[in-house]
């Protein structure tokens, strides 16, 4: 790989710099750019090719015929001079000696000048049968600058870096009088034209151009350029000869904005065009003067790389012959005032670590070994299944170990406790840690801190492998304001709103996307699209709705303006939605879409094409987190039990909407972490009774309706807050700590939860159904206990009762269904092994025909402190 700049010229510095000034090239550029095409494939000087001659002395000897068996005197000059040739060629190619200076360009004018032999000695003559050659046409030496040189104005414009067009005057074009060959290599000391049958050198027009009218009826179909550099002398493709890498269904979708494989069309991809390997680079920028490719493959000094703009698209694009996976690069953007910008690839698949900010060419390689999995993941909606889900945060989960290493621990650790889901955090690139992923500079690509791509998608596997789905973070709402990355990406707003009222977030810093741009939508759509079908991926947690939906999100009035019909909605998030959750569910079966979303915002959950009351279709999501019930709960919780009957309703009210939409109740890292307190430490009394209410509390929450997300670290009772520097106490677990017992309780209890839960249908089949659920003691507020069935879809009952308070109740009474014979306690969080006084109910319970809670029958149970138990039908 061709070495990076020197640490006083980073790629920043070096991007930052107007490198196109007027006049020649200095003695450092030229020796900065002396090997700016050296890479392992290049080919070096080759030799005895023929060559088109200069003068016209030349020329009229290799079109003189001779008799057969006989040699001129031209010829033998001929033979003697591509001896020569060949031995200063064969000098300059080997690679382990140094080149003397200037031997380059005597090289290239060498062979350039020899005559070529005639019919007698070696073959035809060029100008008599070549296929290509016209004699009627001038000789290169005699071939004007109009025709063959850059002309002026596009001259200035290459050097400025603001061409639209450089294809349209680099390369090969046929011309009157033959085909001029031009080529803009800046500190290059010569360059040649080679093809099968010729071999010319160009003229040195000054700044890097060089041309040459060469004697040809047609362009060739293929020729290669010689590129002399002090020292060295390089064989390349003409990048400037290859049709565009975009065809026009790809453009009639990019600027409809439904191409929904984006991530084909745009960005850096390792292709074969016109039987030649290289990379295909395009990036979206309208309002760019002129987009150039800057990367370690050129010293970071994107001159000669200018790229074409695709007609109105506002897609550019450039083949880069012999470049591969691994380099580096980003645009060298030219804005509409003149100034420039070097900018990441939006489009990025790969990056580099943080805080290195460049984009990396890159393939993927990696073979799945999930299709079980992906066969099976769509035989049963989400919200009609088990889904417990384990939020990890990656890079802390066990600090230091990779993608690969995760994917030999994770999904050991998530089986082992039962958990049919992970979610991710984070997952795409982005500059600050500390952000924990929210605040996305690389859309498409995943965090370098842990791997490459191949690497994540090993873990994907690994995880579908052990029998567990993945969601990730999704954050389509903002981006940060970093100057390389998308923040006015051209010069202009682009990816944000025009008006900076709509484009700035009050509460983050950052900026919200402009959704009512149909490339926008597009690039967020396919994003959406990208993790499912690229990573597997089985469903995105989509962050911080809320503020997209509301256009007075965390606005005063006169910061924000109504929509036109007078609202506060944002219309344009709101079809984004829509359009996204449409698209991503019709393309991947099985997948979920779960929204963070605050507010009682009408229809989160709702299909899109069905309108509610507000006059909106459904946004689609596939489930909602339920804010309200993690609010309220929580509050409930972090009272004396003294007060609790004071609060009694927190824990009910969440019954009065548990249908409205498909939720899941989260206790996400949000809830523990800056002065909120880890899970357990939210708890009252002593650090018995802590993990008492910790234990009740999980298991009333694993017995409500919804689906359930715990954050890591709160499996087993963490009491530190979560900091991304050092992850969960894991120490915590250790045999050699003494209360070790008492957070391997909590565990063993998170484990026996997600275990009774897959194996009940009733906690989950009739999640999104009012008939799966019945309050049987809702009210018993004085008593701090609720207790409720649950149904599945066959009927068939679960009871769950929790008792928050620390007394022990003997002989509690409650009203049941008189058609069980007897009920058997399943789980108990008070039992001995968990940390508990071990009260339970180890026998049946049989119904008596007492009527209790409006039902003919009842029960009575022993009621342990601080608990949840669960019975069902013995």
């Amino acid at each position: 790989m061709t070495p990076r700049p020197p640490s006083d010229e980073s790629p920043k510095k070096i991007g930052a710099k107007n490198t196109a000034a007027a006049g020649k090239p200095t003695a450092e550029k030229a020796a900065a750019g002396k090997a700016a095409e050296a890479k392992p494939t290049v080919k070096k000087v080759t030799e005895g090719k023929p060559a088109v001659k200069k003068a016209a002395a030349g020329r009229e000897a290799a079109t003189k015929k001779t008799t057969a068996g006989k040699k001129s005197s031209a010829a033998k000059k001929a033979l003697s001079a591509r001896r020569t040739a060949k031995s200063v060629a064969s000098d300059a190619t080997k690679t382990s000696k140094k080149v003397p200076k200037n031997a380059a360009r005597k090289v290239v004018t060498a062979v350039a000048k020899i005559p070529e032999p005639t019919v007698g000695e070696s073959g035809p003559a060029i100008g008599e049968t070549g296929p290509l050659l016209d004699e009627s046409v001038p000789a290169v030496a005699e071939s004007g600058p109009v025709l063959a040189g850059v002309d002026p104005s596009d001259r200035q414009r290459l050097l400025d870096g603001t061409h639209h067009n450089p294809h349209g005057v680099l390369g090969a074009h046929p011309v009157p009088g033959g085909v001029a060959f031009r080529a803009f290599r800046p500190y290059a000391l010569g360059v040649t034209v080679v093809t099968d049958d010729l071999r010319a050198e160009l003229r040195d027009d000054g700044d890097g151009f060089f041309s040459g009218l060469l004697p040809l009826r047609a362009v060739p179909e293929s020729y290669r350029l010689l590129v002399a550099y002090e020292g060295t002398v390089l064989e390349t493709e003409d990048a400037y000869r290859f049709l565009p890498t975009l065809g026009e269904l790809d453009l009639y979708l990019l600027g409809e904005g439904r191409h929904e494989e984006l991530w084909r069309a745009l960005g850096a991809e390792p292709m074969e065009q016109q039987g030649v390997a290289g990379t295909r680079f395009t990036v979206w920028a309208p309002n760019a003067r002129g987009v150039r490719l800057a990367g370690s493959f050129n010293f970071w000094d994107g001159t000669g790389y200018p790229m074409r703009s695709l007609g109105s698209s506002g897609v550019w694009e450039l083949f880069v012959p012999a470049i591969g996976e691994g380099e580096l690069y980003k645009f060298d953007i030219t804005r509409p005032d003149g100034s420039r910008t070097l900018r990441a690839d939006p489009m990025a698949r790969r990056t580099e670590v943080p805080p290195d900010t460049s984009s990396i060419v890159h393939a993927s390689h990696h073979v799945w070994q999930d299709a079980q999995w992906m066969a099976k993941r769509a035989a049963r909606p989400a919200h009609e299944a088990p889904f417990s889900v384990y939020e990890v945060h990656l890079p802390s989960w066990r600090p230091g170990l990779t993608y690969r290493q995760l994917a030999d621990q994770l999904p050991a650790y998530v089986a082992d406790l039962g958990f049919t889901h992970v979610e991710l955090m984070p997952v795409a690139e982005h500059p600050f840690g500390g952000s924990w992923g929210y605040q996305v500079t690389g859309f498409y690509a995943p965090t370098a801190r842990l791997g490459a791509p191949d690497d994540f998608k090993h873990l994907v596997d690994a995880l579908h492998r052990a029998g567990i789905g993945v969601l990730m973070d999704w954050v389509p709402a903002h981006f940060p304001r970093d100057d390389w990355a998308l923040a006015e990406f051209d010069g202009r707003p682009l990816y944000e709103h025009a008006d900076p009222l709509r484009a700035d977030h009050p509460d983050w810093g950052t900026l919200e996307f402009d959704y009512g741009r149909r490339e926008v939508r597009n690039f967020l759509v396919a994003n959406a699209t990208y993790w499912c079908e690229e990573f597997h991926i089985d469903g995105l947690r989509v962050d911080a709705v809320a503020s997209m939906l509301y256009l007075d999100y965390s606005r005063e009035p006169g910061q924000w303006t109504p929509n036109e019909h007078g609202g506060r909605e944002n219309l344009d998030a709101v079809a984004f939605l829509q359009e996204m959750n449409a698209t991503v569910y019709r393309r991947n079966p099985g997948i979920v879409t779960v929204a963070e979303e605050s507010t009682a915002w009408d229809g989160v959950t709702r299909a899109t094409h069905h309108v509610g009351p507000g006059g909106f279709g459904g946004l689609g999501f596939g489930l909602k987190w339920n804010m309200g019930w993690m609010h309220d709960s929580l509050d409930y919780m972090a009272h004396e039990p003294i007060h609790r009957k004071y609060h009694h309703n927190e824990m009910t009210f969440s019954m009065v909407y548990a249908y409205s939409e498909n939720y899941v109740l989260p206790i996400s890292h949000d809830e523990v972490v800056h002065g909120k307190r880890s899970l357990v430490s939210k708890m009252p009394g002593d650090w018995w009774q802590q993990r008492a209410n910790l234990r009740a509390y999980l298991a009333f929450m694993w017995a409500h309706p919804g689906k359930q997300l715990l954050f890591m670290g709160q499996e087993f009772a963490q009491g530190a807050e979560w900091s991304e520097a050092h992850g969960p106490d894991w120490w915590l677990l250790d045999p050699a700590y003494g209360a070790e017992p008492d957070h391997r309780g909590v565990r063993d209890l998170v484990r026996d939860l997600n275990t009774a839960y897959r194996h009940e249908p009733a906690l989950w089949e009739r999640d999104t159904d009012p008939a799966g659920f019945t309050w049987i003691a809702g009210d018993a507020a004085d008593d701090n206990v609720f207790a409720f069935l649950r149904h599945a879809a066959d009927g068939t009952p679960l009871l769950a009762v929790s008792h928050l308070s620390p007394a022990v109740r003997h002989g509690y009474r409650l009203g049941v269904p008189e058609d069980i014979p007897a009920w058997h306690e399943i789980l108990n969080t008070d039992t001995a092994r968990y940390g508990g006084s071990d009260v339970t109910n180890p026998d049946p319970v049989k119904p008596e025909p007492q009527g209790w809670h409006g039902r003919p029958a009842s029960i009575r149970l022993t009621l342990p402190p601080l608990a949840t138990v669960w019975l069902r039908p013995a």
